[in-house]
């Protein structure tokens, strides 16, 4: 007679059914490469596809809560269900409070925060019944805030707090992980002024690592779950 054995069940060898909010360029695009080469099936959340090919996508702006419900609802019937969820839209409005406008500004908390919850809560039916999993995108200025980055801060501390709340009150029905990133060279950057642009991109990280960072935590074993991790360069200056 042999004793039962008490390892952990083994990590999963795919991801699975992953969608990925803001996965037609950057970091989202990043992690859609990343399920495909590991075998999954990711489709696509962003407002706009015009350049994604090759998977499923769904043209939708995450602030706008009922076209999201639509959205995740039609990309989960369209992969006969959902796996995981990697919340990767991001946007930024930089400058001082007082300088940007109001409409600007709550954009922001719009897409970044309220637009990952309402992702999140559209699709916790799918990932219930799978014990999946969600990768929330929050950032190194969620646990460290700056000047001229109200909005951003408010919204990725907002993300920080929101995902360890959604943890606590989802534990063993399925996995959550708060995902940090330092800077990334992606096209994030593009649209600020030179004032507020990375002065040298070779302290950014390439966001292929974020991505392979993020399909190890979708990858843990059942019962076993990356709550955080914090990932950067080596050189990041926006932490510690």
């Amino acid at each position: 007679m042999t004793a039962e054995s008490t390892a952990p069940a083994p990590a999963s060898t795919t991801p699975g059914r992953v969608l990925v909010t803001g996965g037609a360029s950057g970091l989202g695009a990043a992690v859609v490469d990343a399920v495909l080469r590991s075998g999954g099936t990711p489709v696509v959340l962003d407002r706009d596809i015009s350049a994604v090919s090759g998977v499923k996508a769904f043209e939708v702006d995450v602030a706008d809560r009922a076209a999201v419900e639509k959205a995740v609802r039609e990309a989960a019937e369209t992969l006969g269900g959902l796996d995981a969820v990697v919340t990767a839209a991001g946007i930024d409005r930089c400058g001082k409070l007082a300088d940007v406008e109001a409409t600007e500004w709550e954009k922001v908390i719009g897409v970044n925060l309220m637009g990952t919850v309402s992702v999140v809560r559209a699709a916790l039916p799918y990932l219930k019944e799978t014990h999946g999993r969600v990768v929330t995108v929050a950032s190194t200025l969620g646990k460290r805030a700056v000047a001229d980055a109200t909005a951003y801060c408010a919204s990725k501390f907002g993300v920080v707090g929101f995902s360890h709340a959604l943890a606590a009150e989802t534990g063993g029905e399925i996995g959550v992980t708060t995902m940090i990133p330092g800077g990334m060279k992606t096209r994030f950057f593009d649209d600020r002024t030179e004032q507020y642009k990375p002065q040298d991109d070779s302290r950014l990280n390439d966001p292929a690592n974020t991505a392979q960072a993020i399909l190890f935590a979708l990858n843990q074993p059942t019962g076993c779950e990356v709550r955080e991790m914090l990932i950067c360069h080596e050189e990041e200056g926006s932490w510690p």
